[in-house]
């Protein structure tokens, strides 16, 4: 296992987990500096980057691309690529789209469901797999918080330990009750990581464009908004418009003799 992952799986029980997603340099290295425990590659950034309606348009080339600029953007912290929707339909296909992954400098993948032969053949092959269980965007028809009736819940829970037993290192829960989360995180021996999964997870993760204020689409009630980026940006964009329409800028300062 990567050394990097063996410390985030060594944090559980130990001191609570801090996920964010990135898409591109910049940010990834603010993250990193920031001292957040992992940096997530995700799929969602065809919502929150590109426009898409949901995470479906996004492929391997996508993601491949933005992989590599978060790379080069955080050294020292996992980076996790998450496997878009149709690169994993089978594990001859997933293990080669997986390894493609590992080549942009990622620490391991991320797969969606009980992709049990998938996960084992990823292992098998020393390619870290994080799981994703819940509400998953690639497949889920209704968005709504899973797993509040007895069935789908213990349905969930034996989810999550078959995959720990396939060997994944962590598992993502999305959507679920408080409840649920508590009861699958004692359960397994490996992190489990909430968005919207209430408080007893191991860890957290948030889409960073939501934490930012820099998505205004929609907002779960998971969300936590710590600024409102749009606004500031905003601002800043109108400021620059006043400055050149009043011949404000460039100033003395800005030009070359």
């Amino acid at each position: 296992m990567n050394k990097k992952i063996d410390e985030l799986i060594k944090n559980k029980g130990r001191e609570n987990i801090t996920g964010l997603t990135a898409y591109d340099y910049p940010t990834a290295k603010l993250v990193e500096e920031a001292g957040i425990d992992f940096i997530l590659v995700g799929d969602s950034l065809g919502v929150v980057v590109l426009g898409y309606e949901n995470p479906l348009s996004v492929d391997m080339a996508v993601m491949l691309h933005h992989s590599r600029a978060v790379c080069r953007g955080a050294k020292n912290i996992p980076i996790i690529g998450d496997m878009p929707v149709n690169s994993y339909r089978n594990p001859n296909i997933a293990l080669k789209n997986a390894q493609d992954f590992m080549d942009t400098g990622v620490d391991g993948v991320k797969i969606e469901g009980m992709n049990i032969e998938i996960v084992k053949k990823l292992v098998k092959n020393d390619i870290p797999v994080m799981g994703h269980l819940g509400l998953t965007p690639q497949t889920i028809e209704e968005y709504s918080v899973q797993g509040r009736d007895a069935e789908n819940s213990k349905r969930i829970l034996r989810e999550a330990q078959a995959l720990a037993k396939a060997g994944v290192f962590s598992i993502v829960l999305e959507c679920i009750s408080e409840g649920l989360g508590d009861k699958i995180t004692r359960s397994i021996d490996i992190p489990t990581i909430g968005i919207g999964a209430g408080r007893y997870t191991d860890g957290q993760i948030l889409v960073i464009n939501d934490l930012l204020g820099l998505f205004d689409r929609y907002s779960p009630k998971f969300v936590k908004q710590y600024i409102d980026l749009r606004s500031e940006i905003r601002s800043a964009i109108i400021d620059y418009k006043v400055d050149v329409k009043k011949g404000k800028f460039p100033g003395k300062e800005n030009i070359f003799k």
